[in-house]
């Protein structure tokens, strides 16, 4: 853990990053002390997990509306018996955002585990036919996700040790939450350890972080909405520097998210002006 944690502080302290990451870690500090919080927390937290589901499953080409996600987490919406290929991708999306609730702990005790049950709670639609591959890294079986980046890349086991001793520094002083957040996102991307769903456990595994780590207690910002701002090629391309890396890449990636991370705060206070305001069903 110490060469991990020594390495987290040296990215940290480059000017680039300091400065993108101070201002993710100010815009949500400014959501936390939002009026429209003080009492309907829940409620603004709940449609957080909308949005963030809806932006998370469009990312993977899975393009819907918040009102179809309320519907469906409520149950006001049923599902289908056999769901579309949209629907399959939105459901992982919805049981995804909604295990990075959960494992906000385990996220540094047993990270392994909290990458296992977000992987379960993405796939299982999706590898319905194969639950045996559910919360699994890959044997030696190929993965179509993130093209983009190349083939996936071997050495599954050893990459994930290295995801896990990232995880394990969350927390730890002087080590900004956001940044533990940028990378380990951009290591499931590019690493790929599962068959399906690598970019849904990515997306989840941020939220947990930036969560549970007290940079968004109440759990209202939406970085994944962030994301799909900068979705295709900035995504895309942000994620292939990083993964030459380079400080450049490196710098490029993280202030991406920094960038991600803030506009999710910026959704989150919008959240909770609608919820204030009572112009919104938060019932989710």
């Amino acid at each position: 853990m110490n060469d991990a944690a020594d390495a987290l502080r040296t990215i940290a302290a480059w000017p680039a990053v300091d400065e993108a990451l101070t201002e993710a870690r100010e815009a949500c500090t400014r959501l936390r002390w939002h009026e429209g919080l003080r009492r309907r927390a829940p409620e603004a937290a709940a449609e957080s997990r909308v949005r963030g589901a809806r932006a998370s499953a469009e990312m993977d080409g899975a393009r819907s509306d918040d009102a179809v996600v309320r519907g469906l987490l409520i149950g006001a919406v049923e599902w289908p018996e056999r769901p579309d290929p949209t629907l399959t991708v939105l459901r992982g999306a919805m049981q995804a955002t909604a295990e990075a609730e959960h494992i906000g702990r385990l996220v540094t005790s047993s990270p392994r585990q909290a990458l296992a049950r977000l992987h379960t709670a993405a796939a299982e639609p999706l590898l319905g036919a194969t639950p045996d591959l559910l919360g699994r890294p890959r044997r030696g079986e190929g993965c179509p996700e993130f093209s983009d980046l190349g083939e996936p890349l071997a050495h599954v086991d050893e990459r994930l040790a290295g995801v896990a001793s990232l995880l394990s520094c969350a927390g730890t002083p002087g080590i900004p939450v956001v940044l533990v957040a940028a990378l380990a996102h951009a290591e499931i991307a590019v690493v790929r350890p599962f068959v399906r769903g690598n970019g849904l456990v990515a997306r989840a595994l941020e939220r947990a972080l930036i969560h549970a780590g007290g940079v968004d207690p109440t759990g209202v910002s939406v970085p994944e909405a962030g994301h799909l701002r900068r979705v295709g090629t900035p995504y895309l391309g942000a994620l292939a520097a990083y993964a030459d890396g380079s400080r450049e890449g490196i710098e490029l990636w993280v202030r991406h998210v920094a960038g991600a991370v803030r506009d999710g705060a910026a959704e989150g206070e919008r959240i909770a002006t609608e919820v204030r305001a009572g112009r919104l069903d938060a019932g989710a």
